[in-house]
């Protein structure tokens, strides 16, 4: 940020700039041109009011001057304005923060360097060239390019500049030579106490008036006749500030420097300190030289209202005014103006304007642009017609030159960008500079790390990198977390065996072991240490995971197990599986899903290593290409996937994971996670079905007296009127029926849902009644009957999309008989 000042026509609140166009806290750096308002004064509160945390720099003199002009600042505001942004509190922690630089110091922030050069304009004000990733940027802030009787002019940076940020003050126009301005206001001066009126001369605290002391003091040693006139200065602030140039004159030019060593010129010997307007004898004419210089509030306003209506009296502007202010309405020549108690009051004064101030005019500005010779040229510091005049005129001179400057005037707000496409080297250290140097060959391949800091980049072997940067090498351990609902671990090796089959490695779980010490006061039977010994009977029967059975099986045997087997088991199979505890891993460590999910006390135990000496469980997994490991997490509900990060090994992940998320819903991992058919939550009359299997022979008679439900008489068979053809052999028409099932139980469960009344009669039909219409649908008919035809059509797409779900064989023939 480029200074932070205050609207000298607005006070409180109302004069800051707009800081809500940007975000405060990513500024890194702010560097102050000089100590005037509109150009420091909102520093404070951007400091202490705003979530700012960069760094502020100015030079020595503007710092020891910005404090007291602050001060003064905070004390005249908080009188007029009742929401002044910041108090002296702010004020005093906010200069203590400030860092100040000498002039042509170069001073680096996290990679971006100024330098700090004479604007010429005030007492330590300065221009500053920033340069950022080789791009160099001019910052003018308010300059002169003539050297008075105490300042030097603004000088030129040597360096070639990219952007050059120009203020534009008075635009076109041109100022008198300065012996003819200083021969016209001495004069102007004597004819108004010559006629025995006062003479108002509004000034800036500090800057101009130094050198207006300095004229009024040469003219009254050299006009004796004047000097019985008093001249006053009042400002208190301006005596405090005067012991800060007697400091600093070595940051002046020659001439005050060489009258320096002789006397101190700032000693004036007819100028007197006004302190306060208690001290002020108001009789006959003086020289009064107040602030502000726009003549908005304080003591030069209060003199005018006093003075204005006398023809005797005399103001004379010395410097540029701002829009919006009583000085700037002034020059307009009014008849009468408005006092600040609202009153108005007839201006019968003359009034005089001379231009004093420290900007530079348009032939000036015209010939350090041209020094400096820009690529690109933005005006700011000025009315908009004024900007827009001088980007003209300067357009109009330079003509269609090919080097000529683009010229911006931006408003306020509006953002300016710039594209610079400049080359980026890198500078070869350590050992890769002496591989290049001993014998570059063009199209050489030099392979390192590139770094890059503060925009400049090294180039660096791994095994220099402690010694040339701060930087370490790490690996980046990635670690991505799958859900998983219903799909089981066979299914996910499957699955990713599918995909990778040979660069697939699956490593089987690892049990827990614990050693078990044995206690003092207790000795193992021979009958324990045999049963010790003794090989697990079933671990031959636990298949490895090369060994597994298919995720049907094992899901079918585990549903049927899980639903037949008793409360109580037997003695048999107690010992089974005492015998088998420490050889037959868990269905959780053999990848095999139980119906239940474990609860999350079973799972905190899981977790938790058993009391004594033991080797922690290692659950199954599979490594992909030697680089993605995916591991199924204790809980059974999410897979781990976990790799070293690189740009190779994270494409390679991403495909793993693609993988991952799809197993569950793969036509396959439908089939095999979906209940046997006929198996429903819920209760209804199901489908006769024929068993086939052979009849057991010790079947006792009365069983077999017995009707069977599950028997389809042969004729029935017959009367079936199916798409398929009529010698359909018994199988196929039994597995169909298993498929009519399965879809006759998804729709139950659906209407269910979603009707009120839904109901299931002794043959499988299904009746939906809603608002008196009803309709029956048969899956193993594949009829649907209703008489309302909507209602018909929004129940057959209904089956039709559970059907897809369930039965793709059984969608087939459905859309068969009704399309």
């Amino acid at each position: 940020m480029l200074d932070c000042g205050a609207h000298p026509a607005y006070n409180g609140l109302g004069a800051l700039p707009f800081f809500d166009e940007i975000d405060p806290e990513t500024v890194d750096l702010v560097l102050i041109t000089h100590f005037h308002i509109d150009h420091c004064a909102s520093l404070p509160y951007l400091m202490e009011k705003t979530m700012f945390k960069g760094r502020v720099f100015m030079t020595h003199p503007t710092k020891a001057i910005f404090k007291w002009m602050m001060s003064d600042y905070v004390r005249v505001s908080a009188s007029s304005a009742d929401d002044m942004p910041y108090d002296e509190h702010d004020l005093q922690n906010a200069y203590d923060r400030i860092e100040a630089i000498d002039f042509h110091q170069v001073v680096e922030v996290e990679g971006v360097r100024f330098t700090a050069y004479n604007a010429g304009h005030v007492l330590g004000a300065a221009m500053f060239l920033i340069e950022v990733a080789g791009v160099r940027v001019l910052y003018t802030g308010d300059y002169s390019r003539e050297e008075d009787r105490h300042l030097m002019s603004a000088e030129q940076p040597r360096d070639q500049v990219d952007v050059l940020v120009c203020e534009s003050t008075y635009g076109v126009q041109n100022h008198t030579p300065r012996a003819e301005r200083e021969a016209l206001f001495t004069s102007l001066v004597h004819q108004i106490v010559s006629r025995g009126g006062r003479c108002l001369i509004p000034i800036f605290a500090l800057g101009r008036a130094q050198e207006l002391l300095l004229i009024l003091e040469e003219y009254w040693a050299e006009h004796p006749e004047l000097q019985h006139v008093p001249i006053y200065y009042a400002s208190n602030l301006a005596r405090k500030c005067m012991a800060v140039y007697e400091t600093y004159v070595n940051m002046m030019n020659q001439r005050i420097r060489k009258q320096f060593a002789q006397k101190n010129p700032f000693k004036f010997q007819h100028v007197s300190y006004l302190k306060n307007m208690a001290s002020f004898d108001d009789v006959g004419p003086c020289v009064m030289m107040a602030s502000p210089a726009m003549l908005q509030s304080g003591l030069s306003r209060e003199l005018l209202e006093l003075w204005c209506p006398d023809r005797k009296n005399g103001l004379i502007i010395p410097g540029y005014v701002v829009e919006g202010t009583l000085g700037k309405h002034i020059l307009s020549q009014p008849t009468e103006i408005t006092s600040s108690s609202g009153s108005k009051l007839p201006m019968r004064c003359t009034i005089d304007y001379i231009s004093f101030s420290a900007h530079v005019d348009f032939a000036q500005n015209r010939e350090f642009i041209e020094l400096i010779n820009p690529t690109h040229l933005i005006l700011v510091h000025g009315e908009t017609n004024m900007m827009t005049r001088l980007r003209n005129a300067l357009q109009s001179v330079w003509g269609d030159r090919e080097d000529a400057a683009r010229i911006y005037s931006p408003k306020n707000a509006e953002s300016v960008a710039l594209h610079f496409k400049g080359e980026k080297y890198a500078k070869a250290l350590g050992e890769l500079a002496a591989t290049i140097a001993d014998a570059p060959v063009p199209g050489q391949v030099v392979q390192g790390l590139v770094v890059g800091k503060d925009f400049n980049y090294h180039l660096v072997s791994v095994n220099e990198l402690r010694e040339f940067t701060d930087l370490r090498a790490a690996v980046v351990h990635q670690r991505q977390y799958v859900p998983l609902e219903s799909a089981t671990w066979d299914l996910v090796v499957w699955h990713l065996e599918l995909v990778y089959p040979e660069w697939t490695k699956v490593i089987p779980a690892v049990p827990a072991v614990e050693e078990a010490e044995p206690k003092e006061g207790f000795e193992s039977s021979a009958a324990d240490g045999a049963e010790a010994a003794k090989p697990a009977e079933s671990a031959a029967d636990v298949e490895s995971p090369s060994r597994a059975a298919t995720p049907d099986k094992l899901d079918s045997d585990l549903a049927e197990k899980s639903a037949n087997s008793p409360t109580t088991p037997t003695k048999a199979e107690s010992d089974d599986k005492s015998a088998s505890a420490t050889a037959t891993p868990s269905k959780a460590e053999s990848g095999v899903k139980s119906p239940s999910r474990a609860s999350p006390a079973e799972t905190d135990s899981a977790d938790k290593p058993a009391s004594g000496t033991a080797t922690p469980a290692k659950p199954a997994s599979v490594v992909v290409c030697d680089v993605v490991r995916v591991t199924m997490a204790a809980n059974r509900r999410e897979l781990i996937v976990e790799w070293d990060g690189n740009p190779v090994n994270d494409v390679l992940a991403d495909s793993v994971l693609a993988v991952l998320l799809h197993v569950e819903s793969s036509p396959a991992s439908v089939k095999m996670t979906t209940p046997a058919p006929g198996k429903c939550g819920h209760k209804h009359a199901h489908y006769r079905h024929h068993d086939h299997g052979p009849k057991d022979a010790k079947m006792d008679e009365s069983d077999s007296e017995k009707p069977r439900d599950d028997v389809v008489p042969t004729q029935e068979m017959a009367d079936l009127e199916l798409t398929t053809p009529s010698a359909l052999k018994l199988q196929e028409f039994h597995e169909f029926v298993d498929l009519a099932n399965q879809v006759r139980c998804d729709l139950m469960e659906y209407f269910t849902l979603t009707y009120d009344q839904v109901e299931e009669d002794e043959n499988g039909v299904i009746i939906v009644s809603l608002d008196g219409m009803e309709c029956r649908i048969d899956p193993l008919e594949l009829t649907i009957e209703c008489e309302n035809d909507p209602f018909k059509q929004r129940m057959q797409e209904i089956v039709e999309r559970i059907g897809m779900v369930s039965s793709a064989t059984w969608l087939e023939k459905w859309v068969g008989k009704h399309v």
